[in-house]
């Protein structure tokens, strides 16, 4: 069975608003080129989830690290 990590995992794990993640990760998963990943595994009306792992993970987890 696999994995499934979510998007509130992530943000209990790096201590950032939901609201303000699901806002990052639409504006990363609309920019292809730069997250090709992310763009593919973003479904429309579904949660925010990924299988644990995988590259649009990494992605998810690389655009949601906090600056500074």
């Amino acid at each position: 069975m696999t994995d499934i990590v979510t998007l509130k995992t992530i943000c209990d794990e790096l201590k950032i608003d939901p609201r303000e993640a699901r806002e990052r990760l639409r504006a990363a998963a609309s920019d292809a080129k730069t997250n090709p990943e992310l763009a593919k595994a973003r479904k429309p009306r579904t949660p925010w989830q990924w299988v644990k792992g995988s590259p649009a993970e990494k992605e998810a987890r690389a655009v949601l690290k906090p600056t500074g």
